[in-house]
């Protein structure tokens, strides 16, 4: 399983005026950004604790921005402002103070959460004096401070007894949540699980969205209906798919009624960031997705000599990791053995061109491969027919399976004959069709 906590990003994108205002975007590295920000809200000269805990505010609103993915949700193109009217105060080029460059050198990769919420805390802030706030006073910091309050002490003063320090979380290269192609019907993993989490969550304050029970993580009907209703709800245009313009949107309605960017915020818990699907695949990984992986790696070989086809099983062994490397390295990609979301990525597209590509001699053959993504009840095609007429094949030697129409679409008849199956070999029985199931079924079809 892959769990998503925040991470600590290398480079943050600032836009240098209001949100809606004409302006540049630069690209920072996020301690440059942090020590910039801390020296145009900070004076030096206060005492270390009240500096150290004022620039963990300043480092946790920043996350809290980029985690949530605030104003990329809002349809911008950059994580936070400039303005202290909506962010914090950044300006361009400006020198910062030493003490405060030490202090941010040191805690950068240190954030503020709120009692078992796992998102970076909204740490809201003001100066004290000029303006005040429901969140922490620059100025009472100094007063605090000199009482001899620790920086967790001074923190806990403004934000509640309940505030803690996570430290040394992992640095590295943010990404943006949409998965950068569109979403639907038979697409699975962790952005269909992320959709349908936050639908659910929508849901209690927009009860006329479709329920959506499954946890496979697997873009079905439930899922089309609820989607569809989001859209019709939000003026989108309703397609049951969820392209760009529509994640987002599902994204900012969620941070909304999660109130992820508030003081008082509802707060994303482990549960909640815990996907199904793993984002990394190593030695000795076993299951269904080191099976998925084998599975693409092996229609792949079979044409390309540049990738060797070696005998593979559930367990992510030797001869996974030297297809892996051989198949990064054709593709570009860090030869590491080690198989990730964006090797996954990838390999589908590959795969892809590969069914595209096949030699007609290959016909039959090409036939019987996975047309990669997962079928499910209430689509249609030619893919649905294809695997129709394995299954018919399948009914004339076993009485047992229900039946099938062919007729290309994936109907009641069809699912129950899925069902069946999965219950007689040994497969989750849960009426979608992966590639797993899809070998078998063609492997069956064959007995006659």
């Amino acid at each position: 399983m892959a769990v998503r906590y925040p991470i600590v990003p290398n480079n943050i994108t600032v836009h240098l005026g209001k949100p809606d205002e004409a302006a540049r975007n630069i690209t920072v590295p996020f301690t440059d950004y942090i020590a910039n920000v801390a020296s145009n809200e900070l004076y030096p000269t206060w005492p270390k604790n009240a500096l150290i805990a004022n620039i963990y505010a300043i480092i946790s609103f920043a996350m809290n921005r980029i985690y949530n993915e605030w104003y990329r949700s809002k349809g911008y193109n950059f994580d936070i402002t400039s303005s202290p009217a909506y962010d914090q105060k950044y300006v361009e080029n400006r020198s910062v103070y030493e003490n405060i460059s030490v202090i941010v050198d040191d805690i950068f990769d240190n954030y503020v959460v709120k009692g078992n919420q796992v998102q970076p805390y909204f740490t809201t802030y003001c100066d004290g004096r000029v303006t005040t706030c429901a969140g922490l006073s620059q100025w009472g910091c100094v007063t605090l401070a000199n009482q001899g309050k620790t920086p967790l002490q001074i923190l806990q003063n403004y934000y509640g007894k309940d505030i803690s320090i996570k430290y040394d979380a992992p640095v590295g290269d943010t990404t943006e949540g949409y998965p950068g192609s569109p979403v639907g019907l038979g697409s699975a993993g962790n952005p269909v699980l992320a959709i349908q989490r936050d639908l659910k969550r929508i849901r209690k304050n927009y009860p006329a969205i479709p329920d959506i029970k499954t946890t496979l993580g697997i873009y079905d009907e439930e899922t089309v209906n609820a989607v569809k209703k989001f859209q019709e709800i939000f003026s989108l245009p309703i397609t049951g798919t969820v392209d760009k313009g529509t994640w987002y949107k599902i994204k900012y309605v969620y941070n909304s009624v999660k109130k992820l960017g508030d003081l008082y915020s509802e707060g994303l818990n482990e549960d909640e960031v815990t996907f199904l699907y793993t984002d990394r695949l190593d030695y000795g990984d076993t299951g269904i997705e080191v099976q998925y992986v084998h599975y693409y790696l092996d229609a792949i070989s079979f044409l390309d000599p540049d990738i060797p086809r070696l005998q593979t099983n559930s367990i992510y062994n030797n001869n996974t990791i030297t297809m892996v490397k051989a198949f990064q390295s054709k593709y570009g990609l860090p030869v590491t053995g080690v198989f990730t979301y964006v090797d996954w990525q990838i390999l589908k597209k590959a795969y892809n061109e590969i069914l595209k590509s096949f030699p007609s001699e290959y016909k039959d053959y090409v036939n019987e491969l996975y047309p990669d993504y997962f079928l499910v009840r209430g689509m249609s095609g030619a893919d649905i027919k294809r695997f129709q007429k394995f299954l018919l094949a399948i009914c004339k030697f076993d009485k047992s399976i229900p039946g099938v129409r062919v007729n290309g679409t994936f109907d009641e008849l069809t699912e129950k004959s899925v069902f069946k199956l999965q219950q007689d070999y040994g497969f989750d029985v849960n009426g979608v069709v992966g590639p797993l199931l899809w070998r078998k079924v063609v492997e069956l079809s064959k007995r006659t």
